[in-house]
């Protein structure tokens, strides 16, 4: 992953909002929800909500398609583990099993 894409996503998830949502798209798995679901878990209304999701989308941590009259929206694992990895690359100076998080695993 690139420097630039890691400050991307790190910026579409520091925001209160955006990083609620996406913590409860993550819950959902990989079916995602659909916009109203959303709204309710999250109680934002429906233009602050779509802000939002289109901040997810734009970051790359999100993504969205049609389903009849509904849009879905579902977090994007792949990019979620990413920019984990990114994170934690050089963490303990490559010796991952020195490391706090692996200890606690």
């Amino acid at each position: 992953m690139e420097t630039k894409n890691a400050v991307e996503q790190l910026a579409g998830l520091a925001q209160e909002s955006r990083l609620s949502i996406f913590r409860y798209l993550v819950t959902c798995g990989p079916e995602g929800a659909v916009v109203g679901d959303i709204a309710e878990h999250v109680g934002l209304s429906g233009s602050t909500l779509s802000f939002h999701l289109k901040g997810l989308v734009h970051a790359g941590l999100a993504e969205s398609f049609s389903e009849g009259r509904y849009i879905r929206y579902h977090a994007d694992f792949t990019a979620m583990q990413d920019l984990i990895d990114f994170l934690t690359a050089h963490c303990c100076t490559g010796q991952p099993a020195q490391c706090c998080p692996a200890q606690r695993a």
